[in-house]
């Protein structure tokens, strides 16, 4: 149990502290790779939706009904799943559209001129727009936190599998914050520092969960908690991911990127079967 409690918790700081990696790769580019980050964002989505939908819900269905019988499991597991969409649904309804986490910000889009310049060459609408983008990415990452670890909790090979498909989506989030940061203030490390903190609501997430869900983790907390999960992923794939994915798209990357995140969840879940 404490072997899994360590791996829930490296798995979810893993997951939220890929923001940084997206402020790298922003110091280091000139150029947005948009068929990196098509491809990409679409096999994240792939992923998520796969094992949400085959492995998570499924769960979820199994431990509601043998616990509360298969009329009123059916029907949690189904509320559980809507909730965990509403849950982040109004999450990002309460966001402001510019400091919204899915409207992603590409380099170029940052280096343009204007932006709010002041005298002494800085652009503070430009370090608002971070500061708010980091503040909006650490709300919306917390139920993500609490998703991976106790995914990974049940189910370390979930949870990794559900990890590495977080931290692929927290990649251009970490471009959105640090971009607009270092552009308003030509400070990199500032840039990083927001980008790197933003993430670190995951593992708080993750100890949320364990400090106040863990005493009362039975079956019915369990399934609710995995089908809610199902729903919180599913959205974010169809509302993010894949939105964002198509943005970048320039020959139906996405797409097959979308195929391959399936097939590899799939084949994951067939080799440890």
């Amino acid at each position: 149990m404490t072997e899994n409690l360590l791996l829930a918790f490296g798995l979810t700081l893993f997951a939220g502290l890929a923001t940084g990696i997206g402020s790298l790769l922003a110091f280091f580019t000139s150029h947005t790779n948009t068929k990196f980050l098509s491809v990409t964002l679409g096999f994240s989505a792939g992923v998520m939706i796969y094992v949400s939908m085959i492995e998570i819900f499924v769960k979820a269905k199994v431990a509601l009904v043998d616990a509360l019988g298969v009329v009123p499991g059916n029907w949690l597991t189904v509320g559980g799943f809507f909730g965990g969409m509403i849950l982040i649904a109004m999450i990002d309804k309460f966001i402001p559209k510019q400091s919204n986490p899915h409207e992603l910000k590409t380099v170029e889009d940052m280096n343009q001129p204007g932006g709010g310049a002041g005298s002494d060459g800085h652009k503070p609408d430009l370090l608002k727009m971070g500061t708010f983008t980091a503040l909006a990415i650490g709300i919306h990452n917390f139920p993500e936190g609490i998703a991976t670890f106790t995914s990974a909790l049940q189910d370390p090979a979930l949870g990794i599998a559900i990890a590495v498909a977080i931290a692929i989506h927290n990649i251009p989030e970490g471009i959105a914050v640090s971009v607009p940061v270092y552009f308003a203030t030509g400070d990199k490390k500032k840039a990083f520092k927001l980008s790197f903190l933003s993430g670190l609501s995951e593992p708080v997430g993750a100890l949320v969960a364990y400090l106040f869900l863990m005493p009362f983790l039975n079956d019915v907390m369990f399934g609710v908690i995995f089908a809610a999960v199902a729903g919180i992923m599913v959205f974010i794939s169809l509302d993010e991911l894949l939105p964002a994915a198509k943005r970048y798209d320039e020959t139906h990357l996405s797409i097959y990127g979308l195929i391959a995140g399936m097939a590899v969840m799939a084949l994951s879940l067939l080799l440890f079967i």
